[in-house]
């Protein structure tokens, strides 16, 4: 899209031409956080992070580079942005996959599966939300943005176990189930195992309470 467009004006006087530049229109926007959030996650879909820049995001919307710093006065403020987005996104997608299965067990196990076709689907994003995001304690605290996916985690865990399981047993079922699912979604998008539907829904077949994990 151009901007600008110049014309001359031939002045018939002493032939010569006069250059008159339109200045660029600005790029407006009702809500330009938001927009450059969005830019980095859709330039994540086919690079890494490492690969992403502020000047890139904001080409990408369409601003100037000071605008983006207005925002985000450097990169690492839009990553964290951008794994907050990410995290977000991935417990709505857990959620709606557990209710879809009628939660207990099966809902469980669902979840697992939307949390390794998540990051299957967002390599990019998924490798910055588990090497660049805010310090760990952030993940168990009530009212951030990383906060759903763990506290759904934390539901589950204790309907499988019950409240009669000491506070260890849950922790250990949490981490495992984690390490289940991030340990899945790693092998395969660092190609050493392929992307079996089956294999993976094997793997997922969440113990119960009667089981040892």
């Amino acid at each position: 899209m151009r901007l600008g467009y110049v014309y001359s004006v031939n002045m018939s006087e002493n032939d010569n031409s006069v250059n008159i530049k339109k200045k660029p229109k600005r790029y407006h926007h009702g809500d330009l956080r938001a927009a450059l959030i969005k830019g980095g996650l859709e330039l994540l879909k086919d690079r890494a992070a490492d690969d992403l820049s502020l000047r890139e995001v904001a080409r990408h919307v369409g601003v100037s580079a000071t605008a983006v710093y207005r925002h985000f006065p450097d990169k690492q403020a839009l990553l964290y942005a951008l794994c907050g987005e990410g995290a977000e996104e991935l417990g709505k997608v857990q959620m709606a996959a557990m209710e879809d299965a009628g939660g207990g067990k099966a809902g469980f196990e669902a979840s697992g599966r939307a949390y390794v076709y998540f990051a299957l689907e967002n390599p990019g994003l998924y490798r910055l939300m588990m090497s660049t995001r805010p310090p760990a304690e952030l993940y168990e605290k009530d009212g951030t943005a990383v906060s759903g996916a763990m506290q759904l985690l934390h539901q589950n865990v204790s309907g499988i176990l019950g409240m009669e399981a000491d506070s260890l047993s849950h922790k250990v079922a949490k981490l495992h189930s984690w390490a289940l699912v991030h340990g899945i979604s790693m092998l395969i998008l660092d190609g050493l195992v392929e992307p079996e539907g089956e294999v993976i829904d094997a793997l997922l077949n969440i113990p119960t309470k009667d089981h040892a994990y």
